[in-house]
């Protein structure tokens, strides 16, 4: 009687279903490149307009670290105001780079790891979608920390662990909304953000009697020394937003209308910045009239404040700053690292992996990861930001190159998703040796900076070279890859003089009506073993949306 009751309870679990949707009706060979999460986004999942672009900045670098992003400048000899104007400026420029890599993603609605296919092929594009993917996840539980912080305290003790664990479990909570409806989540994080910088500010400012010296007192550093460390982060603003510019497709695929994501990046993106680390600079310099020192980290100015004071008022305002610190985490966790993460780690086994479990993959690697040295001290955040930079400015180059020089705004869609050997994106064995040279030329002039930057010892001038690693980078591999396109142009190839991008990509299951453009692309042989033939007609299609939808 037992086994029978086993039987049918055996027999009345379904089996699990471990493939990802839509991978069930893709060819076997191509499980490994194709699901329903990665292909073009359908119609009703493109849900953000200009506004939650421009308010999603907020979302995004909101965060505990991004309140005190100047003051290493200051401890070098800037002036709060000169800090903070530096790193403004480092963040305009980066913005113009998020714009023009994310306009693929907005155009044809597509993330950042199926991007990588048109110009590293589509299985050469593992590398760079693993790449992202891992510093997406260490990035992961460096937010995780800081909003244990929020929770718990600063401490990193058995209660800040505890703190790490609730926050962590409150962000796997939210991570079970579509993207496409996190929106409203977008806007509330706006408002707690302004709330919460209010209140600290106000509170802080008030019991100072004012901003205090910090913020009015002139930079200590003077002539060449004043200008590198200008110079040093100007640069730095920029690098330490090279993970954005990376992946700006991952966000920008959920665009309403494409060009929603202009302003709302070249505003958005860096007056938020300056908005939160004004915000961070003033807070923190009035902790040198309450306590006498600098206190640039909330979490700690707030646990000084409460233990200092031990009174209801005290508590309840802590509280209600850190709970607002912790939403504001969440959601900085989400789209600066889940998102892209998800959708790397989709792209890496479309076969078995949605986006939506690529989320909690990447959350169960942040909990193991625990990087809690990063926020050890200001010297080893700032090495290990400036220092993932050089990959990924290379990466980003290749991007921009293939996208605007060699296709001319073209993609081949259905190839981006086939190992068929006719596939345009296929090159040699699924890998576009041209991408992969431009990648490590672009590397070369940076690394011996790299192994400064860690520690080796290098000449002063090697020192202030690696300053401008970010756009040497960019433009090494940019105008490498251009040079081995010219010598050995690859199958799909657009002369400079046509631009065929389309004004706005639509799944062929949900087009309405479709107008082609007359004309082929033009069709040039690459190198020994590679095809020859252009996928498709290699026309420039413009869908037009169906009335109503």
């Amino acid at each position: 009687m037992a086994s029978n009751v086993i039987k049918r309870i055996k027999e009345g679990i379904p089996a699990p279903h471990l493939k990802a949707k839509g991978a069930d009706d893709v060819d076997p060979a191509d499980m490994w490149l194709d699901n329903d999460d990665i292909r073009p986004l359908k119609l009703q999942d493109r849900t953000w307009n200009l506004w939650t672009y421009l308010t999603f900045w907020f979302s995004a670098v909101a965060t505990v670290s991004n309140w005190y992003a100047a003051s290493s400048a200051q401890a070098l000899g800037l002036s709060m105001w000169e800090s903070v104007g530096v790193t403004f400026g480092g963040q305009f420029l980066i913005a113009i780079v998020i714009v023009l890599n994310g306009r693929a993603g907005a155009k044809y609605h597509i993330g950042f790891p199926v991007l990588n296919r048109a110009s590293f092929g589509v299985f050469g594009a593992w590398w760079p979608t693993f790449n992202r993917a891992v510093m997406a996840c260490v990035w992961n539980g460096v937010n995780a920390v800081q909003g244990g912080q929020c929770i718990y305290g600063s401490a990193l003790d058995s209660g800040g662990m505890i703190g790490f664990v609730i926050f962590w479990l409150l962000t796997c909570c939210f991570l079970v909304i579509p993207v496409p409806k996190m929106r409203g989540l977008v806007y509330t994080k706006l408002v707690v953000f302004v709330i919460s910088a209010i209140a600290m500010l106000a509170w802080t400012v008030t019991k100072a009697g004012g901003i205090g010296d910090v913020a009015k007192q002139p930079g200590t550093a003077t002539g060449s020394t004043r200008t590198w460390v200008l110079v040093r982060f100007f640069m730095l603003g920029a690098a330490n937003c090279a993970t954005f510019a990376s992946n700006a497709a991952d966000f920008q695929r959920y665009a309403t209308k494409p060009n929603d994501v202009i302003l709302g990046n070249l505003l958005g993106f860096p007056l938020s910045n300056l908005i939160v680390s004004i915000v961070g600079n003033l807070v923190g310099a009035s902790s040198q009239l309450v306590f006498g020192e600098v206190i640039w980290n909330p979490l700690n100015y707030l646990d000084k404040l409460q233990t200092t004071e031990y009174t209801s008022a005290n508590r309840a305002g802590c509280f209600f700053i850190a709970a607002c610190f912790a939403y504001s985490a969440i959601f900085s966790s989400i789209f600066e690292n889940s998102l892209p993460a998800g959708n790397d780690i989709a792209a890496l086994f479309p076969k078995y992996l949605s986006v939506r479990k690529g989320f909690f993959i990447c959350a169960i690697i942040s909990f193991a990861i625990n990087p809690w040295y990063l926020l050890g001290s200001a010297s080893i955040f700032i090495s290990f930001m400036a220092s993932y930079q050089i990959f990924l400015s290379a990466i980003t180059g290749v991007l921009l190159c293939h996208y605007y020089i060699v296709t001319r705004g073209y993609l081949e869609i259905d190839d981006l998703y086939t190992s068929r050997k006719t596939g345009v994106y296929y090159y040699i064995g699924g890998w576009n040796w041209r991408a992969y040279v431009a990648y490590v030329v672009g590397i070369i002039p940076n690394f011996y900076g790299f192994l400064n930057n860690m520690g080796v010892s290098a000449p002063a001038g090697v020192t202030k070279a690696y300053y401008f690693a970010y756009p040497i980078g960019l433009f090494v591999s940019f105008f490498t890859y251009w040079a081995c396109c010219a010598w050995k142009p690859p199958a799909l190839t657009v002369p400079l003089s046509e631009w065929r991008e389309p004004k706005d990509y639509i799944r062929p299951s949900e087009r309405g009506e479709v107008l082609e453009a007359e004309g082929d692309i033009e069709s040039l042989g690459g190198g020994s073993g590679e095809v020859k033939e252009v996928g498709g007609d290699g026309v420039n299609v413009t869908a037009v949306r169906p009335v109503g939808s």
